[in-house]
């Protein structure tokens, strides 16, 4: 009897086990999520815009610390306000969007302080060209959603690259600066 007390045990603390270390799918909540660019204007401001329309994924697996993210944006959705700084952008000059509509980050490689996510190493797709971008996170938080009654985990992510090793070369002739500040401001629901 004993045995059999012993071995059920042992088998509810491995299911246990398992169940804790299994991944969690969320979906990007669009809403409440947006990717913003900055980039110096002749050392005298700074432009800012968004983009309006995108999608995505996240698998996070807080106790294997690993995770995945797959995000796209409709590069054609950029808003900064003016109508035609954003048809400017959507341009061949720029951004090219009738040849490249759609940028992707993919990530795979989290890494975790505790339980919270504080960088995710991935690649970035922007105009027909593949780079290595880390987004580090600025705040990151789970907790359960009070109308949905789900768990929904998101935060502010940053990082900075040159914009030219994606091909955007507007400008740099003028003295624009290459470096380009992207800030991803996600939350995502889980599934």
């Amino acid at each position: 009897m004993r045995v059999s007390l012993f071995a059920l045990a042992a088998a509810a603390a491995l299911t246990t086990g398992l169940a804790q270390a299994q991944a969690v799918n969320y979906a990007i909540e669009p809403t409440h999520t947006f990717a913003t660019f900055e980039i110096g204007h002749l050392g005298v401001s700074t432009n800012r815009g968004r983009f309006d329309k995108k999608s995505g994924s996240v698998t996070i697996d807080r106790a294997a610390k690993t995770g995945k993210v797959d995000i796209s944006i409709d590069v054609a959705s950029v808003n900064t306000g003016t109508a035609a700084f954003d048809k400017h952008l959507r341009s061949a000059d720029i951004f090219d969007t009738d040849k490249f509509p759609t940028a992707t980050f993919s990530g795979d490689k989290f890494t975790f302080d505790g339980d919270k996510v504080t960088a995710v190493d991935g690649t970035l797709t922007l105009m027909g060209k593949t780079a290595p971008v880390t987004l580090k996170a600025k705040n990151f938080h789970c907790t359960m959603h009070p109308m949905l009654k789900r768990e929904v985990c998101g935060g502010d992510f940053e990082t900075a690259f040159d914009r030219t090793v994606f091909g955007v070369n507007y400008g740099v002739q003028y003295g624009f600066p290459k470096d380009v500040r992207v800030v991803i401001q996600v939350e995502a629901i889980k599934q």
